[in-house]
């Protein structure tokens, strides 16, 4: 029997954020219902907001989720109700050209449910955000997007690697390969930079240079694994990267803003035959321009990371055992716990950078 759940609505274009009551359908095939305990509030529900990733109004917002599956349709077998998972948006198919070659992460074919969930009010449908839409009481996925982990997590630390801190974290060890002993610089340390930071130190990096304009963000940097940190605004911080690496450059620079200017300094910041990750995201006016000699002569390799390329199965469980363990500080990422009808106030502090995460707890 369909439900009606309070969620919270972009309705259109800048406009303000506010709560509706949402039906959620039964789960049909392939399909679960989950009861969401927390979800951070992302740079991408704001983009959604202002109509930066599709004008497919009214949006249903939030994506960066923990909860427990309450219900799940004909031939789920990987989650069943009980289960405490987090929310994904690679939900891989196991059929497309990358999953049959072994590289999952790269699935060209991923799954969200195929019902609608509606306004209540109108039965206008909703377009869940990265297909999921977890600032709402329950919502319906795709059961791929359930990863189930150890339940004896906190939700609003675990929800975090929906997204962001996975980003950041895979940016570092899946896409970046950082290993023992390598030197990392990360540009920007936002929640996603802060992230990389910690995905480096996890993977054993000798070096963590951490470069923004923000001293408190560098003061976080720190607490999560950073060696170094750098002001941007004071220093340039292509030379003091090289000026930390024995005039080398980074093995690895992780750029985490999505911008030209930075861009052309993790570049720059690399030791020859380095590697650039590119996790920060761009927007669609944006160019970049390299002297091709220099991409020639400099070798090594310009890497761009979606999601942290990630595997939610793989990922998601062993991140939440070394947070269990103590071995990752998720909670560090937790500015604020706010409530469902706070949403666009989290949204106005995310523009004047007051907060790492502020994360809703339903």
């Amino acid at each position: 029997m369909a439900q009606e759940v309070r969620g919270v609505i972009a309705p259109g274009k800048d406009q303000p954020v506010r709560i509706e009551t949402i039906v959620v359908p039964d789960p049909g095939p392939g399909e679960a219902v989950v009861r969401i305990q927390a979800c951070g509030v992302c740079h991408t529900d704001l983009h959604y907001k202002q109509g930066g990733i599709s004008d497919d109004f009214p949006f249903l917002l939030g994506h960066e989720a923990s909860g427990v599956v309450e219900a799940v349709g004909e031939g789920v077998t990987d989650v069943a109700p009980g289960d405490f998972v987090i929310l994904n948006w690679r939900a891989v198919c196991g059929n497309c050209r990358a999953c049959l070659r072994g590289r999952p992460w790269y699935c060209f074919n991923t799954h969200n449910a195929t019902q609608k969930m509606t306004l209540a009010a109108s039965g206008q449908e909703l377009s869940p955000a990265l297909g999921i839409g977890a600032f709402a009481e329950k919502t319906l996925v795709a059961a791929g997007q359930c990863t189930k982990v150890d339940a004896a997590v906190a939700p609003q630390v675990a929800g975090l690697l929906g997204c962001g801190v996975m980003a950041g974290i895979g940016a570092a060890i899946n896409t970046g390969n950082v290993g023992r002993g390598d030197t990392v610089a990360v540009i920007g340390c936002g929640g996603v930079g802060d992230a990389a930071v910690a995905g480096a130190s996890l993977a054993g990096a000798a070096k963590i240079i951490a470069v923004d304009i923000d001293d408190r963000k560098l003061a976080t940097a720190r607490k999560l694994g950073a060696t170094h940190t750098v002001n941007s605004k004071e220093t340039d911080p292509v030379e003091a990267i090289r000026e930390l690496t024995g005039g080398f450059g980074a093995d690895v620079v992780i750029e985490a803003v999505g911008r030209p200017e930075t861009y052309k300094q993790a570049f720059y910041a690399r030791d020859l035959a380095g590697t650039v990750v590119l996790v920060g995201v761009p927007t669609p006016e944006m160019k970049l321009e390299l002297p091709l000699l220099d991409v020639f002569g400099r070798g090594g390799a310009l890497k761009s990371s979606w999601y942290g390329d990630c595997l939610p199965s793989r990922d998601f469980p062993m991140l939440i055992d070394l947070h269990l363990q103590g071995r990752l500080d998720l909670g560090a990422f937790v500015t604020e716990t706010i409530q469902l009808d706070e949403v666009e106030k989290a949204f106005e502090r995310m523009h004047h950078g007051d907060v790492l995460r502020s994360v809703v707890v339903l």
